[in-house]
Formats: C-alpha cells, structure tokens, sequence
C-alpha cells in the first residue's frame, strides 16, 4: 500500500493511458456502485482494464466493472471511471484518489463524480437523485486526508478552500435540464464515512442532526483532491435505500444495486444534457 505518489509516477500512469487511446478527454466521469452502464453511452470508445495501469487501484465491489472507457459523448471527449476503488477494501487515500490526479495530469478539466447513497433526509425515497450542495468529509475530518503528506506545488496549495467544493453554474444547469425532463432532484449535503459497515440507526440520526441528507463510502476524497488541483466539481448522488433512522429495515448492498437500474436512465438524461451545453 502506498501513502503517497509523486509527480513523476503520477506521470508515469498518465503517459501509459495516452498510448492506450486516441481521445484527449477534458471532462472526467466516475461511476459509483449500481451506475456504471452509464458509460455505455459512450462512442468510438476506448477501453483500459485497471490491472493495465501501474499503481491504479482495482475495485473488488460487486457492481464496479473496474475499467476506463474514454470516448465521446454529447460532442465532449470524457474519461470514464467504470467503477472506483473504496478506503474500505483496503487502500490508502492516495491510491483511492490517483485517478482523480492523473485525470488532472490528461488535462482534464470538469469532473462529474456520481455514487449510490443511502437516504437520511426522509423525504428521499430509492430512486431520487441529489445533487450535492456541500458535504461533511468525515473520514478527512478524522485524519484520514488525502492531502496528508507531501503537498504537490503542481497541483495547488497546501490549504486548498472547500467553501465551494461543488460548482454552483454546473449545479443550476443541471437543475434546469433535469426539471426539463420531469425528473425529481434534491439539492442536499452528502457525508462520506469509511465503511464498508452500513450505518446503525443511531449513526444516521447523529448524522442527520449534523446536516447531513444522504451517507456512503465514497466521493468526498475524490472531491477534495479535484478541487485542489482546480477542477470544477459536479456530484450526483443516486438514493439506493430509504432512512432507516428507527432500526426497522435491513440494508443490502443488492438493494443498492437495484436501485440503480432505476437511476442509471435519469442520470444519463442529466449528463448527456449538461455536456450538450458546454
């Protein structure tokens, strides 16, 4: 396991993925648990298995293919992530979010990161969608940053601001086009916990009286790794289980599959939409 990468191993993976494609993506997706056929909307696409790329992490979660397609889509060259790597099975924060940085290094510029999250809100039913507003980065919180270590100058600063982690312009386009087509969206706060246990219902109501509307197991480093080098971050979260704040529903990681056959044609509606408009 590795605590850090430097610049030039950074390189050294994002040199191996331009001799594998003919596309220069500027738009990086990454598909969470249950999403990832989102990327079969992809054209003249480029296929790279993870175990073809030095030092990049492979999912071993039901539901994460564990490839790149990079291709077309809506006239945008995009980077797909079919699936991500999770703290929980045992990664270190930076190889968890190497992606994320290589994708800076292959100049990408805008980075769309979706996930299947558990309700806390309880007006959130499996099938909705929520943009993320803000988040609560509570394993960042606990010491577990992905900028421990090292700073990389070529990135950003030290003390990256995190005020506006989510792009408010990409967020209101979103809005509007998934209002155009009838689909129910939130706008809520997201928190990211370690897992891979799902929460207890005194958890969720202790993350509920802090300001959180949905939970899982991912999303947040990436984003804290984006928004220090630069990138503009849209989140989408697809809701996979309702709130189980009173301990009388069992979650299944098969329920949050399922749910995403429900969410994967909303949100390809929302992303192909966006990307038409840039």
């Amino acid at each position: 396991m590795k605590e850090y990468f430097t610049l030039a191993e950074i390189d050294e993976v994002a040199q191996v993925i331009r001799s594998l494609t003919k596309h220069q993506p500027k738009v990086g997706l990454i598909l969470g648990s249950g999403l990832g056929d989102l990327a079969n909307s992809i054209e003249d696409p480029d296929f790279i298995p993870y175990p073809n790329l030095p030092y990049w992490p492979t999912s071993t979660v039901h539901g994460h293919s564990g490839q790149l397609v990079i291709g077309k889509l809506e006239g945008q060259t995009v980077i797909t992530m079919q699936g991500r790597a999770h703290y929980y099975e045992g990664y270190s924060m930076a190889e968890v979010t190497l992606p994320v940085r290589v994708m800076q290094r292959l100049g990408v510029e805008i980075l769309i990161v979706t996930n299947a999250a558990g309700a806390i809100n309880s007006e959130y039913v499996p099938g909705d969608v929520m943009f993320l507003s803000d988040h609560i980065a509570m394993i960042a919180m606990t010491g577990n940053n992905p900028l421990r270590g090292p700073n990389l100058d070529e990135f950003g600063p030290r003390f990256p601001d995190m005020s506006q982690a989510y792009d408010r312009v990409l967020l209101e386009k979103s809005k509007k086009i998934a209002d155009k087509n009838n689909i129910k969206t939130f706008s809520g706060v997201y928190v990211s916990l370690s897992g891979p246990s799902f929460e207890s219902p005194a958890d969720l109501r202790f993350l509920r009286a802090i300001g959180a509307d949905a939970v899982g197991m991912s999303t947040v480093p990436e984003v804290i790794i984006a928004r220090h080098g630069g990138l503009r971050v849209l989140g989408i979260s697809g809701i996979s289980n309702k709130a189980n704040l009173d301990g009388t529903t069992i979650t299944t990681h098969d329920e949050v599959l399922e749910a995403g056959k429900v969410l994967v044609p909303r949100l390809t509606t929302i992303v192909r939409g966006l990307l038409s408009e840039m």
